[in-house]
């Protein structure tokens, strides 16, 4: 009789996921192991960690549904697994391989150790395999975007309900208390039913406008699903998979482009596991190396005022507080309110990709770096370092009657459509009767748009060429 261990890490779900079939197809009987790491519970993502833990509650209700339970221990994640194997003669240890740097070395000292299998899952494509003729990495989305659609996807595993969870050993660890989830109000409640909620709500109604108004930060079109993504409460497969079926039984080209869209930003994910494994320096340094000594501002005021959405420019504030308060942001706000922090305020990128690792339910290393070095124009297929995205012009561009702002920024609610996305210019007796006097209820602009431009232009150039970290071509 073989006792298996499935370490579950990202992969909390129990459809379509590979690291549990391997475990289920070659374990008499299992434990289901989560461990608590210190390492990683000590950085301070108290939203992030509270739908952690709910999705870890959502999960061992599941398990209990088939007969077994989820374990919890929390320690050094070798000595756990050490003291697992002790306890149960556990002969296997089962996980899905993740890939960023302090996963890597993690893993890399457990298969030292013990029987270790890691099952690829938490990428469409694992990273290193697409790669150019040369053997080198994609660093250009779009090239690596079509390589990617010219290889047969791979298909969801086998789903819920159509395989039996083996039971629990006899000689069972002591299972910890999941801690206490401390957030409240977060955007989206955890755990895999949930994460299948969302999905079947984006597929009947939001996919259909997706291309015409993901952008537009009011509206409801964006799947908001990367937070179950991050935790694997939902299959990156499985997503793919409907993205594909979507497009293949559009009725017409609108809807089959809409899916098509969607599909790109799930390529994204692929992209940027990819950039990280290939290229971990890129979470300390910028992947130009052209641009790696910009003479940033040391302005922990004007930090702080980003961070608290009471910069002046309503759109970026917006974001700002939506992300402090629920842990997520709307997408383009991101763009926006990271261009701000980049270039208007000339405030080192990595203060905003701490601060957005911070807050974010989906906060990802791989992801979060990748945004912002692209909104910096630092990073791999950036954004031009030139392009500085104009608070007021993308407000009025995707927020044109500003009831994504109203919503978030309160103290605007009766300020005038006119006035919505620059209210310094209302007039007195206007912001008397709005009930929002600037410099008092709203703060005045931290900064003038108009003027920074030079500003940031110097900062950024270096006379160099265009550079990458490293190259094998």
């Amino acid at each position: 009789m073989t006792t298996g261990i499935w370490w579950i890490r990202r992969d909390l779900r129990l459809d379509d996921n590979p690291a549990l079939q391997e475990a289920v197809t070659h374990s008499d009987h299992l434990v289901p192991l989560y461990i608590l790491d210190p390492t990683l519970l000590s950085h301070p993502a108290e939203k992030r960690k509270s739908f952690l833990f709910d999705g870890l509650r959502a999960l061992d209700a599941s398990l209990r549904r088939h007969g077994s339970q989820l374990v919890v221990m929390q320690g050094e994640p070798q000595q756990v697994i050490a003291d697992v194997v002790h306890t149960t003669g556990a002969q296997a240890i089962y996980a899905e391989a993740d890939y960023s740097p302090y996963a890597r070395k993690r893993d890399q000292a457990i298969a030292a150790n013990f029987p270790f299998w890691l099952v690829h899952g938490l990428t469409v494509f694992p990273p290193g395999f697409i790669q150019k003729s040369t053997g080198c990495p994609y660093t250009v989305y779009t090239y690596f975007n079509r390589a990617w659609k010219s290889l047969p996807t791979p298909s969801p595993c086998c789903a819920e309900g159509k395989f039996r969870i083996p039971p629990l050993p006899e000689n069972l660890p002591v299972s910890q208390p999941i801690p206490p989830s401390t957030a409240r109000n977060l955007a989206l409640q955890a755990g895999e039913k949930a994460g299948f909620e969302r999905l079947q709500h984006f597929l009947a109604g939001p996919i259909t406008r997706y291309g015409q108004e993901r952008d537009l930060l009011a509206s409801d079109a964006t799947s908001m699903l990367a937070p179950y993504l991050r935790f694997g409460m939902l299959s990156i497969r499985g997503l793919v998979a409907e993205a594909r079926f979507a497009m293949e039984n559009a009725t017409d080209e609108q809807t089959h482009k809409n899916a098509s869209l969607w599909l790109d930003q799930l390529i994204w994910r692929d992209f940027y596991f990819s950039i990280l494994h290939h290229f971990p320096q890129v979470l300390k340094t910028s992947f130009r190396k052209d641009l790696q000594n910009i003479q940033w501002r040391n302005a922990p005021q004007d930090l702080e005022a980003w961070k608290q959405g009471k910069t002046g420019y309503p759109v970026v504030d917006a974001g700002m507080r939506q992300l402090r308060q629920t842990g997520w942001m709307h997408n383009r706000a991101r763009m926006i309110t990271a261009s701000f922090l980049v270039k208007d305020l000339l405030i080192n990128w990595q203060d905003g990709e701490a601060w957005f690792m911070e807050q974010l339910l989906d906060g990802d290393p791989a992801l979060n770096n990748g945004g912002w070095q692209w909104s910096a124009g630092v990073g791999t297929d950036a954004a031009p370092y030139f392009r500085i995205f104009n608070p007021t012009l993308q407000g009025r561009k995707f927020d044109p009657e500003g009831e994504y702002i109203r919503r978030w920024v309160p103290e605007l609610t009766r300020v005038p459509d006119k006035y919505i996305h620059q209210p310094w210019l209302m007039p007195s007796e206007i912001q008397q009767q709005s009930g929002c006097v600037i410099g008092i209820h709203y703060p005045r602009p931290i900064v003038d748009h108009q003027q920074i431009k030079e500003r940031t232009l110097q900062a950024y150039h270096t006379g160099q060429k265009y550079q990458v970290l490293e190259s094998c071509d």
